[in-house]
C-alpha cells in the first residue's frame, strides 16, 4: 500500500529516494517570500559596519588628495604675520593667491605677490611688484622714480609717505623683480635685502583676496 505524501513535501525524502522540496524553497509561497527577505538582512548585518567604514575612508582620502592638489598646483593659502603691507593687508590676515597666474601670464607692476624670500628661500614673503625686468628705479626724497622719469610713481596704496633717506638707485636684471611693501617706513623689502631682486622662478602666486577675518578682494 502506497504511503501518503506529506502536504509540505513534494516527492518526500524518504524511503522513496526522491528529493525533498520545502515550502521555504518555493519562490511563490508565503514562506519563500519571507525567507527571501531574511537572507539579505542577514548578509547586510554581517558586513554593514565594515562597508560604512570603507566608504568613509574613501571619502576622507579623496578629500585629502583634492586639497593637496589645490594647495600645491592651483592656490596658495598664506597668513601674513607682519604689518609691512598695511593698510592693504593687515597683520594676521589670511589670503588666497593664484599659482596659475604666472604660469600663463607675466607679473605686472602693482601685483601683490607671494614669493620665496631671496635671502632665505625657506621663508615666504608678500610684497608688491614695483620694478619689472629691465627697469631702473630711483628713490629720492621719499618718492619712487621709474626709468629716469621726472614724475614720481603714483602709489595710492602706500600707508603713509616714505621718510626721506639717502638716494637709492636700482637696476632690475632680466627675469627678476623689485619688491616693496605698502607700509614703506616699516617694511623690510628690496631696499634692505642682501639679494635685492626676486627671480621669476621664485614667484609663487598672485594674491587675489583676503578670506579672514573679513573677506574682500585685494588690489
Amino acid at each position: 500500500m502506497e504511503e501518503p505524501v506529506n502536504s509540505r513535501e513534494i516527492g518526500g525524502i524518504s524511503d522513496s529516494g526522491r528529493d525533498t522540496v520545502r515550502e521555504e524553497d518555493m519562490p511563490g509561497t508565503e514562506a519563500g517570500k519571507k525567507a527571501g527577505r531574511q537572507q539579505p538582512e542577514k548578509e547586510e548585518k554581517q558586513g554593514g559596519w565594515k562597508q560604512e567604514v570603507w566608504e568613509w575612508f574613501k571619502i576622507i582620502i579623496s578629500a585629502a588628495a583634492i586639497a593637496f592638489f589645490l594647495n600645491t598646483c592651483i592656490i596658495a593659502n598664506s597668513e601674513v604675520p607682519s604689518g609691512s603691507m598695511e593698510n592693504t593687508i593687515m597683520t594676521g590676515d589670511r589670503v588666497i593667491g593664484s599659482r596659475l597666474s604666472y604660469k600663463f601670464g607675466d607679473p605686472e607692476r602693482g601685483d601683490i605677490v607671494i614669493f620665496r624670500f631671496p635671502d632665505n628661500e625657506e621663508i615666504y614673503y608678500v610684497k608688491r611688484v614695483i620694478g619689472l625686468p629691465g627697469d631702473t628705479i630711483d628713490i629720492v626724497d621719499g618718492h619712487v622714480y621709474l626709468n629716469g622719469s621726472e614724475t614720481p610713481l603714483d602709489e595710492p596704496y602706500i600707508r603713509e609717505p616714505m621718510i626721506p633717506e639717502e638716494p637709492m638707485h636700482f637696476e632690475v636684471p632680466e627675469d627678476s623683480y623689485f619688491m616693496m611693501g605698502d607700509n614703506r617706513n616699516y617694511s623690510s623689502d628690496a631696499r634692505r635685502w642682501k639679494n635685492t631682486y626676486v627671480k621669476r622662478e621664485k614667484l609663487v602666486a598672485k594674491v587675489l583676496f583676503r578670506y579672514f577675518p573679513k573677506p574682500s578682494r585685494i588690489k
